[in-house]
C-alpha cells in the first residue's frame, strides 16, 4: 500500500525526512506524515503519476487525489 522507507528514499534522493517532504510538494506527490515525522506515499499515487498501471479490480473506485 505505501511505498517503504527505502523507496521514498530512493526516488526523492534524500534520506532526512524534512527533506523528502520538500522534494515530495515540490514535485506535487501526494504524501501524508506519520508520527514518527517521515512522509507516507502511496505506491498507487506514485505508479499512477509515472504512468504505470496498479492492480485494481473491476467495479473497485479509483484513487483520486486533487
Amino acid at each position: 500500500m505505501f511505498l517503504t522507507a527505502d523507496e521514498v528514499a530512493d526516488m526523492t534522493g534524500y534520506t532526512k525526512h524534512n527533506a523528502q517532504i520538500r522534494w515530495l510538494t515540490a514535485e506535487r506527490f501526494g504524501f501524508v506524515v506519520s508520527s514518527s515525522g517521515a512522509p507516507k506515499v502511496l505506491r498507487a499515487v506514485v505508479v499512477g503519476r509515472l504512468g504505470g498501471e496498479h492492480s485494481r479490480k473491476r467495479g473497485e473506485p479509483a484513487l483520486r487525489l486533487a
